[in-house]
């Protein structure tokens, strides 16, 4: 039986940075929803998943919907350069799904912002960010 005591110290720092980036975001999602909340839209909910993929905070300001993606890193430019061509797809994907359970459907307003969230917990919302 071969000794694998590297692959091993490896999975276990790769899980603890994995954990550790999973509180990261969760605490810049909840930061950015702060921030909205005070702006007085109303987060209505967070980490929605539907079946092509997740949206992490969705707001409502009167008929308006804004679908909120947050990107935390150590610079605003690094949180931005991590949305990748694939996932904004299926950001529009999702976008998609959960309208189609509105009353309005695919005639409700819509807003994608990109909330940008640094290693110091400044952040930055790109209204619109995806608008062609």
């Amino acid at each position: 039986m071969p000794f694998d005591f590297v692959s091993d110290a490896v999975r276990r720092n790769r899980s603890s940075r994995g954990l550790a980036n999973y509180h990261a975001g969760h605490a810049a999602e909840a930061s950015v929803a702060r921030v909205y909340e005070d702006k007085g839209i109303a987060i209505c909910a967070r980490n929605w998943r539907g079946i092509t993929g997740e949206i992490d905070l969705i707001g409502r300001q009167g008929d308006e919907v804004i679908f909120v993606e947050v990107k935390q890193s150590r610079s605003h430019d690094m949180a931005a350069s991590h949305l990748s061509k694939a996932q904004i797809g299926r950001i529009f994907a999702t976008v998609d799904e959960f309208l189609a359970g509105e009353p309005k459907g695919f005639l409700t307003d819509v807003r994608i912002d990109l909330a940008l969230v640094d290693g110091q917990g400044r952040i930055e919302v790109l209204e619109n960010a995806f608008a062609g």
